[in-house]
């Protein structure tokens, strides 16, 4: 008797067929005949099993003791309709083949849990983007606090920035041999003491020249440094104003509903209001 064996396979193959006497034919011996059959199927790294994924435990069995095992992973209600079908001899087997897998240490997905791991415990509460419950975003409100605070401390910072430049000057001076503002008071006494004391020329003239000549010098004038940046911020808040102030009133001629202190319609929108009377059609009389 031939039992036809179905093998459903992986592609590009699909279902091999192989028409074999089961009785004589052992399951080790299907390979081989799939091969001489079909010569582009692989000849190494396959297995047999059923459909349910179960392999026969022995390879030299007959495929006739097969036909028991693979009854268990088809499901059929032929058997409980005629029970006279029973002892009949079975026309086909069918097995599966799929290619062996070499297992590993793992792939992508593991790398994607161990990073999915990293992300959940680095994550951070940022509520930035979310809103108060008057509709303004966290972050434009967290923006204003920290303007608010830089603007709070600007005079500090001015102040801590000036003791610092004075400091710089005060250090220059030492590394230049220069006393700082003492000497530049010394100095002018002297020059405006000098026709009472002529004996000051004459201490000056007693220092030898070449060690007066070849000492570096740097004039330093520390009120007309301070005086130099008070009139540079005067005119920078001078121009400040005066760009507010021509902005509000170019908006102040702009609107057409601006009035008075006394509440009667200003020269403004009178005039505004008899343009467009004119551009529209025929004169009429406004404010009359």
């Amino acid at each position: 008797m031939i039992t036809n064996v179905l093998v459903s396979s992986f592609a590009p193959f699909g279902t091999l067929s192989l028409a074999v006497p089961p009785s004589s034919t052992r399951l080790s011996d299907v390979l081989p005949l799939l091969n001489a059959k079909y010569p582009l199927l692989p000849s190494s790294g396959l297995v047999l099993s059923t459909h349910s994924g179960s392999q026969p435990p022995d390879s030299d069995a007959l495929l006739s003791s097969l036909f028991s095992l693979s009854s268990l992973s088809s499901t059929t209600d032929e058997h409980d309709e005629h029970d006279e079908h029973e002892h009949e001899p079975h026309s086909f087997l069918s097995l599966r083949l799929s290619p062996r897998l070499l297992g590993g240490k793992g792939g992508f997905g593991s790398q994607l849990r161990a990073a999915g791991g990293r992300m959940s415990s680095q994550k951070t509460s940022n509520n930035d983007s979310c809103r108060d419950l008057s509709g303004r975003r966290l972050s434009t409100l967290k923006e204003a606090k920290k303007l608010a605070e830089y603007l709070e401390s600007e005079p500090d910072r001015l102040a801590a920035k000036a003791e610092a430049q004075k400091a710089k000057l005060e250090a220059l001076e030492r590394r230049l041999g220069i006393t700082g503002t003492d000497s530049a008071v010394a100095s002018s006494s002297k020059i405006s003491s000098s026709a009472a004391t002529p004996s000051s020329s004459s201490s000056k003239s007693e220092r030898p020249v070449d060690a007066v000549a070849g000492a570096k010098r740097r004039f330093e004038d520390t009120e007309y440094i301070e005086q130099s940046r008070e009139i540079v911020d005067n005119v920078k808040s001078a121009v400040s104003a005066g760009l507010l102030k021509k902005k509000k009133a170019k908006k102040t001629k702009l609107s057409p509903d601006a009035v008075d202190v006394n509440g009667s319609p200003s020269k403004v929108g009178v005039a505004t209001t008899t343009t467009a009377v004119v551009s529209g059609g025929p004169i009429e009389a406004v404010g009359a």
